[in-house]
């Protein structure tokens, strides 16, 4: 190996293949775009190819930079496990840790626990994205995925951190002007709040009674893929919502929605994933057993 082929290279080289755009791997990893396309120039001349086909408009992999790049993500994983073996060793777990969750639960939930997270670990770096579609870790080079959800890759390796369900519920305002639903087929004849959020089927509502699940077909007028939105939506009055009991519950206690066909709930735990490859991590291990604690003392009840 030349003496200019540096981890550095292969790092930038690799977030410039996962963006296909140098301009957005400078941002993400904070450096300018000049940086990026001289240490791609770098490794092309000390690898002897080409590995970018470049025009004004976009920026592809050429195959021999396919299969550079998966070569490059070994050698940065191989890297990285040794820095965690160490640190595992030394009882000093250290490093940047990447960790991905949906929006309104990232921000309301996972956030503030990350935040206590890094008083403890300040060595750990955390880079959090809170995205609302379901991520590629291996593509996309994230250790942890904190997600709502029970329907889980068995590729990847899942620890629970807490306990959760959906439920059905609706402003009084909403209800006043169309009626309240008395059973499961009702639904299709009223305006539902759909959310195309992470790993959720887009209008199929998966509710279960005393372990039989059924299936319902809903639609609406308002569509999103935002949580948050939807909440809103339904707060306003605009129709019914399937929302996690954690975020749920303070406006049914508060009287400011109501829990429909309180009978049928759709089971949706807190999970934190992880690659295999990370499964004896030492940050990784120890940001799930602080979540976990956070979780059993800050995260709501789940009882309705």
């Amino acid at each position: 190996m030349k003496e200019n082929l540096t981890i550095d290279s292969l790092r930038v080289f690799c977030e410039a293949a996962r963006y296909e755009n140098f301009s957005q791997a400078a941002r993400m990893i904070g450096i300018s775009p000049a940086y990026v396309t001289k240490h791609i120039k770098l490794l092309e001349s000390e690898l002897d190819t080409l590995l970018f086909h470049r025009t004004t408009r976009q920026v592809t992999l050429t195959e021999q930079g396919e299969q550079t790049y998966e070569m490059a993500l070994q050698i940065l994983q191989d890297v990285e496990q040794l820095h965690d073996r160490i640190a595992q060793f030394k009882g000093d777990p250290k490093g940047p840790l990447r960790i991905s969750t949906s929006m309104g639960f990232g921000r309301q939930i996972v956030a503030p626990a990350l935040a206590s997270f890094s008083l403890r670990y300040p060595a750990i770096q955390i880079k959090l994205d809170v995205l609302d579609q379901l991520v590629n870790m291996a593509k996309e080079q994230y250790d942890l995925d904190i997600r709502i959800g029970d329907l889980i890759d068995p590729n990847y390796i899942a620890r629970p951190l807490a306990s959760n369900y959906r439920v059905l519920c609706a402003a009084p305002a909403y209800l006043e002007r169309h009626g309240t639903p008395r059973k499961l087929q009702d639904l299709p004849n009223h305006n539902c709040l759909i959310v195309r959020e992470r790993d959720h089927p887009v209008g199929i509502w998966a509710l279960s009674r005393k372990d039989v699940t059924t299936n319902v077909k809903v639609g609406g007028s308002l569509i999103t893929n935002n949580g948050e939105i939807a909440l809103a939506w339904a707060l306003e009055g605009h129709g019914i919502i399937l929302r996690s009991v954690w975020d749920a519950q303070k406006h049914i206690r508060a009287g400011r929605l109501v829990h429909l066909l309180p009978g049928y709930r759709q089971d949706a735990g807190i999970w934190a994933v992880c690659p295999q490859r990370l499964g004896n991590s030492a940050k990784v291990k120890a940001c799930i057993e602080h979540l976990q604690a956070h979780f059993a003392k800050h995260a709501p009840p789940v009882t309705l």
